[in-house]
């Protein structure tokens, strides 16, 4: 179980890093660095993707924060099924834009989250402290 505990961390600390750069980028960069390569059109507004960024922000918090304090554990789950849902996302996104081949980082990290999710289940009936 303490092996289990120390493989679920490192992969929400890694997540939880891709997510802050990834969103940190889309939220706060400028529009042009969120162009598809090859002069292709973005065909989402930058008013979405930024507010994707902001919500991949959170969820990076919520894989975290939860699990170092104690308080409301029940959120990092949460958390890492949300970053799922726009995981999928990311994945049609990026086949519609961009081909198949760069489908690798969304379809991974989404695994990933899906990891989190199962193993952090427990956390979900947690009694909640505040």
């Amino acid at each position: 179980m303490l092996r289990n505990n120390r493989v679920l961390w490192t992969i929400q600390i890694l997540l939880a890093a891709l997510y802050l750069f990834a969103g940190g980028v889309k939220l706060f960069g400028p529009a042009e660095a969120m162009q598809p390569p090859g002069g292709q059109p973005q065909p989402l507004p930058i008013w979405f993707l930024r507010m994707v960024g902001g919500f991949e922000i959170l969820g990076a918090l919520g894989l975290i924060l939860p699990g170092l304090t104690g308080i409301r554990r029940n959120l990092t789950p949460i958390a890492a099924g949300c970053l799922t849902i726009i995981m999928i996302g990311a994945v049609i996104s990026t086949v519609a834009t961009m081909g198949v081949a760069l489908t690798v980082l969304p379809l991974v990290a989404g695994a990933l989250d899906v990891v989190v999710l199962n193993g952090r289940r427990d956390w979900l009936s947690a009694p909640a402290r505040s």
